[in-house]
């Protein structure tokens, strides 16, 4: 079932009646198991008794984007092509930018369909594409469990203000996605693509990227690999995950969240494995859905709203004028970016997050808030810490540069949390110090994991 508030025309033009295919331009969705706008596509397809197309437009130089984020989408992408050919379906990836890719490939389609995102360089793709492909286009919202509009027309104060607004509507959307099978082949089309995805690392290779940052290998993308992660999750961590999930030397969390980041998996499959597992308590599983729901789509609803969502000024007032009450309070440390990216302060807790972010391109989500507090702490004015923090994020993180990881590092700056104590440089940020980490976590075991981490990555 595809529910109709998850699809919206964006132009005004009629099916092309000589158009050869219904063309499916996949950008946020990439994946081919429960995706909405694939299937779609399909349906569309198979009423009219055409072949269904799939494109992806693949750039050099993507913003903030580096050979790590570019290897894992192109693992993702090898998955893609493998499981269109066998539905008949025709994967063709050619190098450009996105839309010029979708635009030019419209020409010969009766109708384009297309995924949704919130960030407005996408945005701003799809509008184009909506004047210039010459057919109907059509976007399909593919990567939340409630469309961002479903629940709210403004931008929410915080997650219990969200949370009833979701919960209200959400059983609509926590549905199985049948999958359509495609009537007529593609095979007989005769559409070439310039990148070869078949072997990512060839493909990597021949792209003019950054390469500051290598690909990690304790992450492969796609949606194979992310299918065996929510089945795994489901029925050895899920067990105990509200009481161990934010323990950062333990395994007890989904390691999913670079796969929502490339869409190669479904958040609503992910609820559902949830829901349905017989392992673990309702405490378990509610806090995982929670945390994938409530707390995400929160995020989707600040991108979508908050105009200057990856800017300091986007902040609270109220958290912005206490930290520039406190902007001039002497700081016992002040590091420079440069010396943050080696790793190298007084503090072994957050040198040790910051090389697992470094050298695998992820951090536990509770590492990530005393990751950005302490930064905070450390840099010599709020706003040259918030710029510093989301910088080194982006750089980072396989799911940097996403919704949720914007929202998380305001969240560490005053966004959708409350007032506390005033104290020094903080004001009345939230605090978090060192002490509070090894009151409630086995540290020793935090800097054993990532040390074993680290050196796997170095073989």
């Amino acid at each position: 079932m595809i529910q109709n508030t998850r699809i919206r025309k964006l132009n005004g033009a009629d099916r092309r009646e000589n158009g050869s295919y219904v063309l499916y331009w996949m950008q946020e969705a990439q994946r081919t198991r429960s995706n909405a706008a694939l299937e779609m596509a399909i349906r569309g397809a198979n009423k009219h008794g055409l072949p269904v197309v799939v494109c992806f437009g693949l750039m050099d130089g993507y913003p903030e984007a580096n050979a790590r984020h570019y290897a894992f989408m192109l693992e993702g992408l090898s998955d893609c092509a493998k499981n269109l050919a066998t539905r008949g379906i025709a994967f063709v990836v050619r190098r450009g930018l996105p839309v010029d890719v979708a635009i030019d490939m419209a020409q010969d389609a009766a109708a384009v369909i297309c995924d949704r995102s919130y960030m407005p360089l996408q945005t701003g793709w799809r509008e184009r594409l909506a004047r210039e492909a010459g057919c109907t286009v059509v976007q399909v919202e593919t990567e939340v469990v409630v469309p961002v509009d479903v629940v709210s027309g403004k931008s929410e104060y915080a997650a219990r203000t969200i949370r009833p607004k979701i919960k209200r509507v959400w059983d609509e959307y926590l549905v199985p996605l049948a999958e359509t099978r495609p009537e007529a082949s593609a095979d007989g089309i005769d559409l070439a693509g310039d990148i070869d995805v078949s072997d990512p690392a060839a493909a990597l290779a021949a792209l003019d990227l950054d390469w500051s940052v290598r690909p990690a290998t304790r992450f492969r993308g796609g949606e194979i690999e992310a299918r065996r992660r929510l089945d795994h999750f489901v029925d050895a961590v899920l067990d105990g995950y509200a009481d161990a999930r934010n323990e950062p030397s333990a395994a007890q969390t989904s390691f999913l969240s670079p796969y929502l980041h490339f869409g190669h998996i479904s958040p609503v499959d992910m609820v559902l494995a949830a829901r349905d597992a017989d392992a673990g308590s309702s405490d378990d599983r509610g806090s995982f859905i929670e945390e994938l729901v409530v707390r995400r789509e929160l995020s989707m609803n600040y991108v979508a709203f908050e105009a200057k969502f990856d800017t300091y000024e986007a902040l609270p007032d109220w958290a912005r004028k206490t930290l520039e009450q406190h902007a001039g309070d002497e700081r016992e440390y002040v590091y420079s970016a440069e010396e943050l990216e080696a790793c190298n302060t007084h503090d072994a807790h957050w040198n040790d997050a910051m090389r697992e972010m470094v050298h695998t391109g992820f951090m536990h989500n509770y590492m990530r808030m005393y990751w950005a507090k302490k930064i905070l702490e450390w840099s010599a004015t709020p706003k040259q810490a918030y710029v510093t923090t989301l910088a080194l994020n982006n750089k980072y993180f396989l799911d940097g540069r996403d919704p949720n990881s914007y929202a998380n590092v305001a969240w560490c700056y005053g966004l959708h949390d409350r007032a506390w104590t005033e104290r020094p440089v903080f004001g009345k940020i939230r605090y978090m110090n060192a002490n509070g980490l090894n009151r409630k976590f086995d540290m020793n075991a935090y800097t054993e994991f990532v040390d074993r981490l680290v050196e796997k990555e170095r073989r």
